[in-house]
Order: C-alpha cells, then sequence, then structure tokens
C-alpha cells in the first residue's frame, strides 16, 4: 500500500538539461550561480530522483562557460569556477576544486575552519551549552553538504535506499562567500520554503508536564483571562491518556483518560470558543497495545487478528502502518475531538532497523506536516529538530532544558544561530523543564528573564516539569515579578502584527525572524563576539538580560554592541551612536531593544486575546533614516494565502533632519479579510517637541508629547482602509531627533539602586562631573568593586566583559570614545606548579575602539585590569573552565 496523496509532496527533482554538464563518471549541475551539484558515479547511473534534503534541482539556468581541455573540465559562473580534471579515481584533493570571485580556494575534502554553527537535535539532560551541529554559513565562504547516504523518495511517495555503486557521492557546493543570507536562500531554493506558520502560534503558550484534569487546566487558563494576560495555545502533555497499563510503561498512548479528561471534545470546544488553541502530546514510539480505543479497527486495517492482541509495531519504513498510524490515530482526533496540532515528542532511536539511515523523527516531521494539508491547514507540527531541511517542518521543540541561568544563557546563541541551517521557528521550555535550587527569590528573577526573552524569541511557551514547588502562573508572584512577567507576556502579543509580518517574510525570502549579527555586519569582527544578541525582525534588535542582578548595584548588566548607524532604545526613544560597544545596566522591568534609525513597527494596541487583525493599529517608528514596512495579513490559519488571499498595507517615513512624514497608504490585496474601519495610533519615538504636526487624513487626530520617552503620540479615529494618511512633523531646531546626553540620568537611575548609604548617593550627585572621573577616586572606599565598575562604564562609555562563546570565552574591551584608558592583560595556567602569578604572559597598552582576549584555554585564567586615567581602577577576571574546584 502507498501513502496517501496528501503525504507526498509535489517534488521537483530534475534539473534543467542545459544546466548539466557532463563528464567522465562525473556530473556538474549548475543551480545557480553559486551553487553546484558535484556527483561521482563509476557506472554514471546518476540519481534524479529527490532526496529526504533536495526536492527542487528544477532551477532557472544561469549563466555559465564550460570548457574542456584533455582530461581537464571548467566550470565557470561569474561566482566561481569549477576545474576537475577527470580520473577513474574520482573526486580527490588533487583533481577537484573551486575558485570563488574573491579568491577563496576550495579542494575537495577540505576542512570547513570558519564554520560558524547549526542547530542540533534536543537539550534534553543539558545544562547550560551544548555543541552544535555545523551549518551551512563559513567565515571560509563556502559550505558542502554530502548529500550522498541520504534515503531518496520511490514511485510508492516513500523513501528508499539509493542502491548506488561503491565510490558513488553526491555533493552539494555553495560559494557565496560572506554573503550568508544569499546562502540561506539558495539552500532552501533546492530543499523547500519555509511554511507560513499559524498567526495564533505566535502568542503565548502555557505549557506543564503534570496530571492535570480538565478543570484544572481549565482554572489555569481562566487565570490568564482573570488577569488579564493573553493566551493563545493550551499544551496537554502526555498524562492526557492512559498512562497505567500491562504492556508498556505508558509513554506512548491514544486513548483518553477519563478520569482526567471525561468530555475531551467538550474542554477543546471550551478552548475554541475562548480563542485558544491546543496541542496533545505523543510519544508514538511503542506502538499500539491492545488496551487503547483504536487498537481493534487498526489492527484490522494491518491483517492482525484484534483477538491475537499482538501489538502494531511502529514502523516507519512501513507505508501501510504510516498510512493506518494518520487515518486510525491522527486524523479522528483531528476530526471529531478538535485537536489543532500535535507534540512529537520523539526521544528513542534515530534509525529504523528496516530501514538503514531512516530517522523516525524526520519521518514523523515529514508525515505529520505534510497531513495537515488535508483540510486546507497549514504544515504546522510542534516537534525535535531532524537535521538539515528540518525548516520545513515548523515548529522546533529544543527539549527539556535545566532550569539555570546557564541554560538561559545558551539559547539566544542556539536560536540565532540556527538560521545558519534555515531552522528559525524554535520554541524553548521558557523558565526551564527540570531542576532548579536555592533560594524561591532567585528562581523569580530567573523565570522573568527568561519569560523576557521568550517574548523576544519565535515561539514563547512557558513549560515546566512535574515539579511539585515549580509554579509558573505569572499571577503566582510577589507584585514585581508578577508585573515584569505580565509586561513581556502582554508585550508578546502586542508584537503580533510585527512578529507575522516576518513569519510572511520567512516564507516568502527566507529570512528568519531571528538572526545573528553577522548576517548583516559580515565584515564587522565584534558581530562574531555578541553571540547572545540578535537581530529580531527587520527593525530590531534584541539584547536581552540573561544574567542575575548584582547583589551591591541591585541591578543586571550586559554588554551590548551596537553596529554603525544610530539606534534607539525602543522603550525610552534615547538615542545611541553605533559602531560601538555599551555596558548596559538595569532593574527586572529593563528589556533591552534597539530600533534602528527608520525603524517602523506595527503592533496591536489592545494585545488582543481572539488574535485576529486589529482594528485598531499602533505605528511605533523613530525618525534618523528613510524606510519603508509593508504590514502582512491575511486568515491566519489556512492555506489561501497561496492563491493571494492576504491584504498589505504599507507603511513609509522620509526624514529630513528637522522634518519628518510618516504615511499609511491604503490596504491593498483581499481586503475582506480585515477590518473595513481601522484606527491608527503613531508614536513618533526619540524626536523632540515638534514645532507644527500637520496630517492630511479624513478624519480628526489629537496630539500629545511625552517627554519621559521622546514620544509624540498622534491619535486618528477610525477610518475605512482603503484610505490613506499622510503625517508630518517639523522643527526649528537643527534635527527632529532628540540626542540628550543621558549620563546624569543614568548615573541618578544607578544610585537609586545601589546598596549604600543615601548620604553617599546625594554626595555622588553633587559632586558629579559629565567629562570627567578623577573626582570618583575619593568614593573607592565606600563603594563596592561593582558599584563603582558601573559608575565608571556609564560615565565613560568605556568597559570590558567576559562574553561565554560556549565553552570559547573571551574578554571583550571597548573605548569607543578614545577615554585616556588603559590596561594590562596577563594570563597564566592553573597547572604550573609552584603557581605563581606572573608564570603566563602579560601585555598592556592604552585600551582601543575595541578588541577581544582570546582566553578559551581550558588550562588558562585572565585578569583584565583597566585603570582609567590615573584614579579609577576596573577589573575583569576568567576562570579556566576545566579547573579543578578543590
Amino acid at each position: 500500500m502507498n501513502l496517501s496523496h496528501r503525504h507526498v509532496p509535489d517534488f521537483e527533482p530534475h534539473a534543467q538539461p542545459d544546466a548539466i554538464v557532463s563528464a567522465p563518471n562525473c556530473r556538474i549541475t549548475v543551480l545557480t550561480p553559486r551553487v553546484l551539484r558535484l556527483e561521482y558515479d563509476p557506472t554514471e547511473s546518476f540519481e534524479d530522483r529527490p532526496s529526504q534534503l533536495v526536492w527542487y534541482r528544477d532551477q532557472p539556468v544561469p549563466d555559465f562557460e564550460v570548457t574542456r581541455t584533455g582530461a581537464s573540465l571548467v566550470v565557470e559562473t561569474d561566482a566561481m569556477e569549477l576545474e576537475y580534471d577527470h580520473t577513474a579515481d574520482g573526486f580527490s584533493p588533487e583533481t577537484l576544486s573551486i575558485e570563488l570571485a574573491d579568491g577563496t580556494e576550495w579542494t575537495y575534502g577540505a576542512d570547513n575552519d570558519g564554520n560558524l554553527g547549526g542547530s542540533l537535535r534536543t537539550l534534553d539532560e543539558v545544562d547550560g551549552a551544548a555543541p552544535l551541529e555545523d551549518g551551512l554559513v563559513s567565515r571560509d565562504g563556502w559550505a558542502v553538504i554530502d548529500d550522498t547516504d541520504r534515503l531518496v523518495f520511490g514511485e510508492d511517495g516513500w523513501v528508499h535506499p539509493r542502491e548506488a555503486a561503491d565510490g558513488y557521492e553526491d555533493l552539494y557546493f555553495f560559494g557565496d562567500g560572506q554573503d550568508y543570507q544569499t546562502r540561506l536562500t539558495d539552500f532552501r531554493a533546492i530543499t523547500g520554503e519555509v511554511p507560513m506558520i499559524p498567526r495564533w502560534a505566535l502568542g503565548n503558550w502555557w505549557s506543564r508536564y503534570w496530571e492535570y484534569s480538565q478543570d484544572e487546566l481549565r482554572d489555569v487558563v481562566e487565570g490568564f483571562f482573570d488577569h488579564d494576560i493573553p493566551l493563545s495555545v493550551a499544551v496537554i502533555d502526555m498524562d492526557w491518556h492512559v498512562v497505567d497499563n500491562a504492556f508498556h510503561d505508558g509513554w506512548t498512548g491514544w486513548t483518553w483518560n477519563d478520569e482526567c479528561f471525561p468530555d475531551p471534545s467538550g474542554f477543546i470546544d471550551w478552548l475554541h470558543d475562548n480563542d485558544v488553541k491546543t496541542t496533545l502530546n505523543l510519544h508514538p514510539a511503542e506502538g499500539v497495545h491492545p488496551h487503547e480505543a483504536q487498537y481493534e479497527a487498526f489492527a484490522q486495517f494491518m491483517g492482525i487478528d484484534p483477538a491475537s492482541e499482538e501489538p502494531i509495531e511502529f514502523d516507519a519504513s512501513d507505508p501501510q502502518f504510516l498510512r493506518g498510524y494518520f487515518e486510525h490515530l491522527i486524523d479522528p482526533m483531528e476530526d471529531e475531538e478538535g485537536v489543532d496540532f500535535w507534540w512529537i515528542d520523539w526521544q528513542q532511536w534515530d534509525e529504523s532497523p528496516e530501514i538503514d539511515g531512516l530517522d523516525p523523527l524526520w519521518a514523523l516531521n515529514h508525515l505529520h506536516s505534510l497531513d495537515r494539508t488535508r483540510d486546507g491547514k497549514r504544515p504546522f507540527i510542534f516537534s525535535r529538530w531532524p537535521g538539515l531541511g528540518g525548516h520545513r517542518y515548523p515548529i522546533g521543540f529544543s527539549g527539556d532544558a535545566y532550569i539555570s541561568w546557564e541554560s538561559l544563557q545558551f539559547q539566544p546563541h542556539l536560536t540565532a544561530t540556527s538560521a545558519n541551517v534555515g531552522y528559525g521557528w524554535w520554541s524553548h521550555d521558557i523558565g526551564g523543564h527540570m531542576g532548579g535550587e536555592g533560594d524561591p527569590r532567585d528562581f523569580a528573577e530567573l523565570y522573568a528573564r527568561w519569560t523576557q526573552f521568550g517574548a523576544l524569541s519565535p515561539i514563547n511557551r512557558i513549560h515546566t516539569t512535574k515539579h511539585r514547588f515549580v509554579d509558573k502562573r505569572p499571577w503566582a508572584f510577589d507584585g514585581t515579578i508578577s508585573e515584569t512577567l505580565e509586561d513581556a507576556l502582554t508585550l508578546r502579543h502586542e508584537l503580533l502584527p510585527y512578529l507575522y509580518t516576518m513569519a510572511w517574510r520567512d516564507h516568502e525570502a527566507s529570512v528568519p525572524l531571528v538572526r545573528p549579527m553577522y548576517y548583516h555586519h559580515p565584515e564587522a569582527e565584534a558581530a562574531y563576539e555578541t553571540v547572545h544578541q540578535y537581530y529580531f525582525g527587520s527593525e530590531l534588535l534584541a539584547a536581552p538580560h540573561l544574567s542575575e542582578r548584582d547583589d551591591e548595584t541591585n541591578l543586571a548588566r550586559r554588554s551590548v554592541w551596537l553596529p554603525e548607524g544610530e539606534w534607539f532604545d525602543f522603550t525610552s526613544g534615547e538615542s545611541y551612536e553605533g559602531g560601538r560597544f555599551h555596558a548596559r545596566y538595569g532593574d527586572l522591568e529593563d528589556l533591552p531593544v534597539y530600533a534602528k534609525a527608520g525603524a517602523i513597527v506595527p503592533m496591536d494596541p489592545d494585545a488582543s486575546q481572539d488574535g485576529e487583525n486589529p482594528d485598531r493599529l499602533r505605528v511605533v517608528a523613530f525618525p534618523g533614516a528613510d524606510n519603508s514596512f509593508t504590514l502582512y495579513e491575511d486568515d491566519g490559519t489556512t492555506m489561501a494565502h497561496r492563491e493571494g488571499a492576504f491584504a498589505t498595507t504599507t507603511l513609509t517615513q522620509t526624514f529630513e533632519g528637522d522634518s519628518l512624514t510618516v504615511e499609511i497608504e491604503p490596504a491593498e490585496g483581499d481586503r475582506s479579510l480585515i477590518p473595513e474601519e481601522r484606527a491608527y495610533e503613531l508614536q513618533i519615538r526619540g524626536v523632540t517637541e515638534p514645532m507644527a504636526v500637520t496630517a492630511d487624513a479624513p478624519v480628526d487626530f489629537e496630539t500629545t508629547y511625552r517627554r519621559e520617552d521622546a514620544t509624540l503620540l498622534i491619535e486618528f479615529d477610525a477610518m475605512p482602509v482603503t484610505d490613506g494618511l499622510t503625517v508630518t512633523l517639523e522643527t526649528d531646531a537643527t534635527s527632529l531627533v532628540s540626542r540628550q546626553d543621558h549620563t546624569r540620568e543614568r548615573v541618578e537611575t544607578l544610585l537609586w539602586s545601589f546598596k549604600t548609604h543615601v548620604a553617599i548617593k546625594e554626595a555622588i550627585l553633587d559632586d558629579f562631573e559629565p567629562d570627567s572621573i578623577e573626582w570618583l577616586a575619593e568614593y573607592t572606599g565606600p563603594l563596592t568593586t561593582a558599584q563603582m565598575r558601573a559608575l565608571v562604564e556609564t560615565i565613560t562609555g568605556a568597559g570590558a566583559d567576559l562574553i561565554d562563546h560556549d565553552g570559547e570565552d573571551q574578554l571583550v574591551v571597548w573605548n569607543p570614545d578614545d577615554e585616556p584608558v588603559s590596561y594590562r592583560f596577563t594570563t597564566w595556567d592553573w597547572r604550573d606548579e609552584p603557581f605563581l602569578f606572573d608564570a603566563g604572559s602579560a601585555e598592556s597598552g592604552t585600551v582601543p575602539d575595541w578588541t577581544a582576549f582570546d582566553v578559551s584555554d581550558a588550562a588558562v585564567e585572565g585578569c583584565l585590569e583597566l585603570t582609567f586615567g590615573d584614579t579609577v581602577t576596573m577589573t575583569v577576571e576568567s576562570d579556566a573552565p576545566d579547573k579543578p574546584t578543590n
């Protein structure tokens, strides 16, 4: 029996004949100017079927030239030149090489030392960082995918071994230099697009591994409503099904536990009536046993006598089992009980005994994703990353993270770096899954910071395991923590118009929501050092706090690198000069998000529970540059967008220094999908109070200027979306941009938080001088090291930080304003006997604009001492990661 037709994609595996260059035992396919398929087969029985990874070789034929001289073959595009000396021995470093347009040369078999990493299968049982697999992005300028051993799709729609000759090779060479985004675009061109995810998936999720009854889970969901906290998804973990049985350990199950869920379809209907979706957790490995309600019909389908009580074994290699799996287990629960999607929690083997190379996780992701399209829904699942090609199966479950700061600190890096394999839709266990120790107040701070990161991550899913003493309901904490959690969760829903537009951009243009800094700044060395901050969509840069507050300052601290140009704090409107690092100190409410000059961010001011396209739109815009943003909207759930069922609204701004014009153009496309009328709230942030505000609009408007965040608020009554509006701000000053020096305000904010005598705080503020720190010298006694460091970094703009590169630490130091700062960097080896401070090496000098010192050696400790003028000294140290603790 073959698979259902819906489980077989529309492949386009045959390359255009004009794109193929043949040589003895070799075939070169020019897929794009930057991508070559390299095949060697001694029998010349080359493979044209789609592989598990590559589905679309039928690409437009690029311009290229072929030169043949004796046994030599040269294939040249405008991006690279391949040379191959064909021999009976096939590819080797002596016979095959490619030179890129910038002079970079690759030879067959070369190590990709500059690889910047990719993703990983799971964070299960990992506390902190974990090794990442190689990705497609490399500072070497090239990447090679070896597709030789991947299975290929047969006529039955399922995968089979290739049965290729000995020595057969199937490689894909990518040569994009440092154009990382183009490499991602080329990769997705031949492997498939990222599906458009449902709009509701971008809201807040609640998840807990707990033996909930439907009444208990209903109480939790109502708690969100009662506290005006938006919620989009309620996850039902594995205890939804019968666990206690005589056949296996209970992880696998298909039959509702009627003691906990006596009316599952009624409960799901109630969730849907309240605009909340749901998913069920699946562990399919044990197959289907006689105690399951579905056993009899499924057994008969498989040719098993139900009276025999023979289990139906899970078999990812058998198309009949796979077809029955959906027809008897999965689809009826969607159709009859309303299950919205599935959490495929596969934790077992990664090889099928029946087919060498078949990973059951990949099979489940592939088929579950396609199965959803049977009734017009989008291919959407929740599962672990199955390797390259996993971008076709959003979204990802990163695994059971430990409750620790180290785990939180790794997740931004993992999320951003996964863009290097095109995998942009991670869902992490926000707050951590398991473990946790120490003061409950410490956990509360960790949870709040994790939730802030969740609000600025692809999918925001609160989760925990069966810890009786861990309660993550946002309203279960004291005032400050609860307020921080509620603010982050509300912000998440306010950002839905922006996030959904970014989902469309990922679907259409292969640009993930979260991207590493080096995607946009490949020539800036600092972009490769700052692995814990990232671009968040087209307009924003996120650098969430990832460390606990210091006991003496009562503030969290992190370093942030802002690229060249002007940037604005998204909340306060404060202007920052780019091309530099700075140290950011913040209390629990502080969430470091930066908007580029000219940024335009559409938001939903009502943070609506229903997730519908809003009838009131907030547009937050920042001055300093021209820009355009196209808001995307559709029905949020179906595949109708493929047929043009979507609407767009273009937002533009033109900056002239002393004037700024913001325009909202009439909506275009299928306007039946959006409200007929829409009220607009413009927030022009980071501007001085304008002298004049004029508007060309069909409705009345009101203006208010807020000095606390340098924001001009302009509110328009509801107007037809077929009409546009134009607003112009003018000033008689040199520029509309508010570029005030906030140093004194920052110092005062620091002092409010410091744990020290109020008289000292008063004296410091009285003595404050913005252009000098000599006056601080007299406070080196009463102030702690952390407090002095905060003041020095805030006043001078110079500073240092130990940046964790997941085991490869870097001490980074910066001095962008050429302050009189000197440094001494000393290293020593803890294995030296007897231990001497000067047993290692030392260097000193004037602190430059910025530099980094490598302290990644497992036996090296480092100390960076900064001296400001002749008065104040600041020290940053690193510990050797492998040094014994006693």
